[in-house]
């Protein structure tokens, strides 16, 4: 009844919604551009409501609406909510607290530099927001290093009886006793904002012609000074080129998700350098499309931000992109483009910072476990299972294919109970037609350990266990390659998904491993490890296939036209979205041919 009553009273607006429990606590924030539409969708009929979504209106009991002028002006009420209430179903960046940001007091005469969560409007410089507080410290530290400001809080007079530690060991300037004069101070300050903001360049070339001038002059001792801080920060530079031939500014952003939380990777290019990277965890990301968890991100991330560049790179797309553009431009004061690269070396880019989110997602996940829980569950595994050792190497094998087509195998690799992606494998099955499965497994293993009979790499080192994902069809497929290859001595179990069940060799049973057992969360590790790493290869490949497999179905497409039309027009849709004429004009594309390749498509 209350439910009816308030969804009367929805306007057809724009503005944010809020839906409450039975306690009053906030629970999910949303926009619309009609409050009335929106939020009526989720009492409708549940089909087509993810299960989070689902469960999420069981517990609505009370809802609230704010109407904004704008839809513009919802979004950034609702990232303010966000923050201020921490909904439990809303996708949102993990912290208890606001980011930390280095701030530089620009507008004291004697600025400082200093950590910081809050982001205010005060005349100061801000540079964030950092991952952690940890990352920011480093930073501090780092800067600190190669820049003489001062890290104190002391008023400044000029008049101080004597000097600190850090005046000592050319660490600071020394304001507090009249070293230094208040414009030479803030010349070093200028360079602290240059060197963050990616601009060392301009920085050594500025110290270099400082340090001729200290030669000529006969200061030997500030010349060796300014030389050391040269060399360091080359030694900076060095290390942040990467093979990048993007200019201007911008921020490159991927993520890796699975079945608890999404890893965010950003990295940060100014001037062709790569002058930061950072990776943020989001909760609430269960059955969440990875589309949905880049938009909650950049919301959230950008609304904090002390620096919007130009341009941003997504892996995925954003929903309603001209709307976000729109508000980042008016945050930066300019334009902001955001793009999803198909291809180049835009796409390059993207595909290395989701890579590395792959393995900022691994270390967070590892975090999860308990190393007394890791070492109680391979001593368990060696009881329950029989095994002759501790299983310190434990294999987990997994199939992703679609009706048979396009079949993948993977191998990941426990070392003491935790992944060791370095060791991981992925296989394309090759001998196998149609959709077997037993006969995938079989076909991933023999190439496995033939090649460990060849000895002489990595696949030499047998494993203490072997686990199949799958039931007792997998088992009994895989042993069956075991006990051909003579490999017997290596234990062989299987994993099945419905019901967690664990199958042995030679048992019609399923072994009995309770929900809890640690044992039984070191096999599931190893399995959903598998699993994660087998479809990941099986849509790389999938995407690919999609492209060409469409192509190489029009008669008299060869491989030379087909790369012709894909540079030509980039993909696909384009392609159909052209003219006879546009595609006549490409390169070997004949008018009979061009007409073929659109009535085709």
């Amino acid at each position: 009844m209350w439910l009816e009553e308030q969804l009367r009273v929805l306007p057809a607006n724009p503005g944010v919604y809020l839906f409450k429990d039975e306690k009053g606590r906030v629970i999910y924030v949303g926009k619309a551009t009609n409050l009335n539409n929106r939020v009526r969708s989720y009492f409708g009929t549940s089909n087509g409501l993810s299960s989070k979504i689902q469960q999420l209106v069981l517990k609505v009991r009370e809802l609230e609406f704010i109407i904004t002028g704008s839809e513009q002006e919802a979004l950034i009420l609702e990232c303010d909510l966000i923050k201020k209430y921490h909904p439990k179903y809303n996708v949102s960046l993990k912290d208890g607290k606001t980011f930390p940001y280095l701030k530089i007091t620009v507008n004291e005469d004697w600025p400082g530099i200093y950590i910081t969560r809050c982001f205010e409007n005060d005349g100061a410089k801000y540079f964030g927001p950092f991952a952690s507080a940890d990352s920011v410290r480093k930073t501090l530290r780092l800067i600190k290093k190669i820049f003489p400001f001062r890290s104190c809080t002391k008023a400044i007079t000029g008049t101080a009886g004597r000097p600190c530690l850090d005046y000592y060991i050319h660490h600071c300037l020394g304001p507090c006793v009249g070293a230094v004069s208040k414009q030479e101070y803030q010349k070093v300050i200028k360079q602290v904002i240059l060197f963050l903001e990616g601009k060392q360049e301009l920085i050594c070339y500025e110290l270099k012609n400082k340090m001729r001038t200290a030669v000529k002059q006969s200061q030997f001792e500030k010349a060796a000074l300014l030389r050391d801080q040269i060399q360091a920060i080359e030694k900076i530079m060095e290390g942040q080129r990467i093979a990048i031939t993007l200019k201007g500014e911008q921020d490159i952003v991927a993520l890796a998700q699975d079945e608890r939380q999404a890893c965010v990777e950003i990295f940060s290019v100014r001037n062709s350098k790569l002058v930061g990277r950072k990776h943020f965890i989001m909760e609430g990301t269960c059955s969440e499309e990875p589309d949905q968890v880049m938009t909650n991100f950049v919301k959230q991330y950008y609304a904090s931000a002390s620096f919007i560049p130009s341009l941003i790179l997504l892996q995925h797309p954003v929903w309603e992109m001209a709307l976000l553009s729109e508000w980042l431009k008016q945050r930066k004061g300019n334009n902001v483009t955001i793009r999803v690269p198909k291809r180049g070396i835009k796409r390059k880019l993207v595909n290395m910072v989701a890579e590395n989110a792959d393995r900022s997602l691994l270390l967070a996940r590892t975090r999860w476990v308990n190393l007394e829980s890791i070492t109680s569950g391979l001593h368990e595994l060696k009881d329950k299972l029989s095994l002759p050792q501790i299983p310190l190497r434990i294999e987990g094998y997994d199939i992703s294919d679609i009706g048979g087509a396009l079949a993948v195998g993977s191998m990941v690799v426990l070392k003491k109970g935790l992944p060791e992606p370095n060791l991981y494998r992925r296989f394309q099955v090759k001998m196998v037609t149609g959709a077997n499965d037993y006969a995938m497994i079989q076909e991933i293993l023999r190439r496995r350990f033939k090649r460990s009979v060849a000895g002489g790499s990595s696949w030499a080192v047998m494993p203490d266990l072997i686990l199949i994902d799958g039931g007792k069809g997998h088992l009994n497929a895989a042993l069956e390659v075991r006990q051909e290859l003579g490999i017997d001595f290596i234990p062989m179990v299987s994993l099945a998904k419905e019901n967690e069940d664990v199958f042995m060799p030679g048992k019609s049973d399923s072994l009995d491993m309770p929900n809890d057992s640690p044992a039984l969360h070191i096999l599931q590790r190893a399995r959903n490890e598998a699993h994660r790493f087998a479809i990941r290869y099986h849509r790389e490949l999938r995407r690919k296939e999609g492209i060409a497999s469409i192509l190489d179905a029009i008669p008299d497409i060869g491989l030379k036209r087909k790369r012709a039309l894909m540079k030509k027009f980039g993909s696909v849709e384009a392609i159909k979205k052209a003219s006879v004429a546009e595609i006549w004009q490409t390169e070997t594309i004949t008018l009979i041919l061009a007409r073929k390749i659109k009535q085709y498509l």
